[in-house]
């Protein structure tokens, strides 16, 4: 199994995960020419993938799926709350499935085990993915940590995991006291030491990849992140990947 990322942060998410014949992306924040277009950069077709999974409704995620799905024909998954939030966006797929944050499930050689999150969005969900040997966590967007989650992201191989901001800088920041509130609060986005603090509460024995996901532009620094993350880990930071906007990051195997 490996992965890549498209990019990552508030103008865009997507990250695309391979086994065997079988090729996903997560989300598609960006518009289908765009995502088109980081595909080949890392050289793969659009016509090539398998399914697009949505994990929420918000438009840096699922903004550019519909089309993406349209101009390719590329079956969408998503759970029915966010289905709802997005109300008529994908009422003409004709290839558009549901499913349940608790229940896992399979599409061709990849295994599925969504779990929900506490975040602002309608039925929001993240994923770990299997290939029967390894597994793959993917959290980007939950404002605090549940019992539920250390356990579903526990013995994972990789991890794709949210540093979204620096609470100093976030308090500090630009942000009018409401969008503060609510990027701090319970359903909003992880800070650096909530994600650390994750990490120390999941059995990390068999973890060969981390990487920093969606940092705020704005409350964010890149060193911040893997200064929180380093000591949990054991390693330097210059050895954990943080995702960058632009180019998110390249292929990681799974061996």
């Amino acid at each position: 199994m490996r992965f890549a990322s498209l990019g990552s942060g508030s103008a865009g998410n997507a990250l695309l995960v391979e086994a065997g014949s079988t090729r996903l992306l997560i989300d598609c924040g960006f518009s289908a020419t765009e995502a088109a277009s980081r595909l080949q950069r890392i050289g793969v077709e659009p016509g090539s993938l398998t399914a697009i999974l949505v994990t929420h409704e918000h438009d840096d995620h699922a903004g550019g799926v519909a089309r993406l799905s349209r101009r390719y024909q590329v079956p969408v998954w998503m759970t029915a709350g966010t289905l709802r939030a997005l109300d008529g966006a994908f009422s003409k797929l004709e290839t558009l499935q549901t499913f349940d944050s608790h229940v896992p499930f399979a599409i061709g050689d990849i295994q599925i085990t969504p779990y929900p999150v506490p975040h602002d969005a309608r039925e929001p969900a993240q994923f770990v993915f299997g290939d029967g040997a390894r597994r793959l966590g993917l959290l980007t967007d939950a404002g605090s940590l549940t019992a539920h989650m250390v356990r579903t992201l526990s013995g994972l191989d990789a991890f794709v995991l949210e540093c979204n901001h620096d609470r100093a800088l976030l308090e500090n920041g630009p942000y009018p006291a409401s969008l503060k509130a609510r990027v701090g609060g319970r359903f909003g986005h992880l800070a650096n030491e909530t994600a650390a603090q994750l990490l120390a509460a999941i059995d990390r024995g068999r973890l060969q990849h981390v990487i920093a996901a969606h940092l705020s532009r704005q409350n964010n620094r890149p060193e911040l992140a893997t200064a929180a993350l380093a000591p949990v880990l054991g390693c330097s930071e210059d050895e954990i990947t943080v995702a960058d906007q632009h180019t998110g990051f390249g292929w990681r195997e799974l061996s």
